[in-house]
């Protein structure tokens, strides 16, 4: 039950920012998808490996696999589909902690939290390094199954 909280907290999360960012109608819907199965996969992820750089690598992954899928299928620019799910896993609390520690001169916890900032960010850039080269060897089999051959 938890499980589908969060995938419903995530949805409308994502579709909330999709909104915000007049992202076109017609991808919020997967946008949607692609951010609450990242967000749940987070989550698993983050129930086995208490850290931070396997919880969002996984996510990164799981968002530039659905997210070049869906923009195939969808006829969108990936980004569209990229931004919107991705709000849920920026590190901007962190970051927001870090700044705050600084302005207030504790130096101990300003290296902290721009120590896990840093990793959190290296994390998702790695992950959706990894998913486009995941994508780009698969995209051929995934043309066929998405899209239909003309000629028949």
């Amino acid at each position: 039950m938890h499980l589908l909280v969060e995938f419903v907290v995530s949805f409308l999360s994502t579709v909330g920012f999709g909104l915000i960012t007049n992202v076109p109608r017609r991808s919020l819907l997967p946008a949607g998808i692609t951010g609450s199965l990242a967000w749940v996969a987070y989550y698993l992820v983050l129930q086995v490996d208490p850290g931070l750089i396997l919880p969002n690598f996984t996510a990164a992954v799981v968002i530039g696999i659905l997210g070049n899928i869906s923009a195939m299928m969808f006829r969108v620019p990936v980004n569209i589909i990229y931004v919107p799910s991705l709000v849920s896993l920026v590190p901007g609390g962190i970051l927001y902690l870090c700044m705050r520690s600084f302005t207030l001169g504790h130096e101990q916890l300003t290296s902290q939290y721009l120590f896990n900032t840093l990793t959190i960010a290296i994390s998702l850039a790695v992950g959706f390094v990894v998913a486009e080269v995941i994508f780009y060897r698969l995209k051929p089999l995934i043309k066929r199954l998405v899209q239909p051959d003309p000629t028949k």
